[in-house]
């Protein structure tokens, strides 16, 4: 049995690495991705910010978001269009103000940011982010709890993902001072605003 064997296996029978293997890539991708909007090219990437987001997408956000689809899985078991829409409903309002406010705060520490400030981003991201995952993330859970087979749910998510996720890059590298001006503005106008 080859390499390329062993691992498809281990994908197949571990769903939770598959989702580590793509969040592995996806997240530096995007942090490269938002960098580019920034203006930066391959000779000034932050390489170590990319390093951090590859860090924490595949060993922080794949194993919470396994264990959350997991759990909702066995709560609400089966595809069902009732119990899409209570999982998306449940997922709205517990993990996803909870995967928002682990980022901003679990970054900040990988930035080697005292926790004070860790936490006063958190207070200053948290509500304007939330307000556009609110209005992106129900319709990507739905497709994902109701089409989408729970082997496959990790993954998906990881792929859907990508554009989530250079938008959380840009929300995290904006100035709070932007943000708390910004906090009770449309988050729309705020990525208007600073493009």
């Amino acid at each position: 049995m080859g390499a390329y064997s062993k691992i498809t296996n281990a994908f197949k029978k571990y769903p939770l690495l598959r989702g580590m293997a793509s969040y592995s890539i996806i997240w530096p991708g995007s942090s490269l991705i938002q960098q580019t909007f920034e203006g930066k090219t391959f000779d000034n990437y932050d390489w170590w910010r990319c390093a951090r987001y590859g860090l924490y997408g595949s060993c922080y956000v794949a194993p919470t978001l396994y264990s959350w689809l997991t759990i909702a899985n066995i709560m609400w078991p089966g595809s069902s269009i009732r119990a899409g829409i209570i999982k998306t409903f449940v997922e709205t309002i517990t993990y996803t103000p909870f995967a928002m406010c682990s980022f901003y705060f679990g970054m900040s520490l990988l930035e080697s940011k005292p926790f004070n400030e860790a936490v006063a981003e958190v207070e200053a991201k948290f509500l304007p982010t939330y307000k556009v995952g609110a209005s992106v993330w129900p319709a990507v859970a739905m497709v994902n709890f109701c089409l989408i087979p729970p082997r496959n749910r990790v993954p998906f998510i990881s792929c859907c993902s990508l554009i989530w996720t250079c938008f959380l890059a840009y929300m995290k590298h904006l100035e709070k001072e932007q943000v708390n001006v910004k906090t009770g503005a449309n988050p729309i106008k705020i990525i208007k605003a600073n493009l």
